[in-house]
């Protein structure tokens, strides 16, 4: 094979990795003539007005809990943003689809469909079996199954409203991990309105402070996580992304719900377990199990944006714009990388190559939007990259 056959297979393997990926592909909200647009405005109307007529009637009396409440988780909120940044990575996706998702679940998932869902199951368990047995038994036997479906609607609504961006596990799981973000703010915001309640108005802010401190930590190893995985689950049950795994899909999806159904009921479990010991012991159990849930769902979602993200640069390899390790660099994984970096040295080097790297992102993203023609932002880019060289 010629070089130029060479060069020709690689940007052939290039055009179909932005073609199977959708990367570069603008997302709009407003699409009229789409049905997915029409359920998401009546969707968040419905969502508006009930979580306004939740909070009318407690302003008055508990407004500075609330008010106090929004700011602090707000805050909360500004650190996981950061993260979940960070690992939209590889094919990003665009930021305003991670907000539709987040939104819709926070406002929609939480007040239209999790709140009522919650309510009318929780009270049939009441008739049923006792308000006892309501109490312990029913949040873990109810919120897995309402509250994980209402994040995932997020990720369907998406779905039909950018069929070509929402492609792999791995988008399902970011757009999990924002949508469960949304929905988790909410409902921590509901706890401080909740407790300020319970304990009748006084103390407002330092009611707050103490859910924030009970709920923040919690909250790392509850909906964000559950919905990421969750999701990566559902886009694999419903054969998006790599064919032939649909049962992997289920288990991961099943494993969410589980470790939700088991922080829910986690004292009750932990009673049953190993008596008034098992509370403590079965929260470390469920941490460190949810950990590598977690993170056996990237490994396993990861490689094909890798492969996708690898295909889009190899050519720059060919015309010398990046290296190979700096292409299996920027497409690879945490290890990866960190190899990368450690085979640098020099302490200047190795500033230039993780700017190098972050470089070669940005390039790759352009090559998505222009479908791989070399247009002006295409050129400036890969100048860009010769210029962190030469300094």
């Amino acid at each position: 094979m010629t070089t130029t056959d060479a060069a020709l297979d690689l940007r052939a393997a290039r055009a179909a990795a932005i073609e199977a990926s959708g990367w570069g592909t603008p997302f709009r909200l407003v699409q009229l003539r789409n049905a997915a647009f029409w359920v998401f405005v009546f969707g968040m109307a419905a969502g508006i007005l009930l979580m306004i007529q939740y909070y009318s009637p407690t302003l008055g009396a508990y407004g500075v809990g609330l008010g106090s409440g929004i700011i602090m988780f707000a805050l909360y909120t500004i650190p996981w943003l950061f993260l979940l940044s960070y690992h939209n990575r590889y094919t990003s996706l665009p930021p305003k689809l991670l907000l539709v998702a987040a939104l819709w679940s926070g406002i929609a998932g939480t007040y239209a469909i999790g709140l009522q869902a919650n309510d009318a199951i929780v009270s049939l368990y009441t008739k049923a079996f006792g308000p006892a047995w309501s109490h312990d038994w029913g949040p873990g036997l109810t919120a897995p199954f309402t509250e994980e479906f209402a994040k995932a609607s997020a990720l369907i609504l998406l779905i039909g409203l950018a069929p070509r961006l929402v492609r792999s596990p791995y988008d399902g799981l970011i757009i999990g991990a924002f949508a469960g973000l949304g929905l988790q703010i909410s409902e921590d915001v509901l706890y401080v309105v909740n407790g300020t309640a319970a304990a009748f108005g006084t103390d407002q802010v330092g009611t707050a402070f103490a859910t924030l401190s009970s709920r923040g930590w919690a909250g790392l190893f509850q909906h964000v996580l559950f919905s990421a995985v969750f999701c990566a689950g559902l886009m694999w049950l419903i054969g998006r992304g790599d064919r032939g795994h649909r049962l992997r899909g289920l288990v991961l999806m099943l494993s969410a719900m589980l470790a939700h159904s088991i922080w829910d009921n986690m004292a009750a479990y932990g009673y049953v377990i190993a008596g008034g010991f098992g509370f403590l012991g079965l929260m470390i159990v469920t941490i460190i199990a949810e950990l590598i849930l977690l993170r056996t769902t990237f490994r396993l979602a990861a490689p094909q944006e890798q492969s996708w993200l690898r295909a889009i640069l190899a050519p720059e390899a060919e015309g010398n714009v990046l290296t190979d390790a700096e292409v299996n660099a920027a497409a690879g994984g945490r290890r990866t990388r960190k190899a990368y970096r450690k085979s640098v040295h020099g302490h200047h080097e190795r500033k230039t190559a993780e700017h190098v790297l972050a470089a070669a992102h940005d390039l790759a993203q352009e090559l998505a939007e222009s479908r791989g023609q070399d247009t002006e932002r295409v050129i400036h880019a890969r100048a860009e990259i010769a210029r962190l060289r030469a300094t």
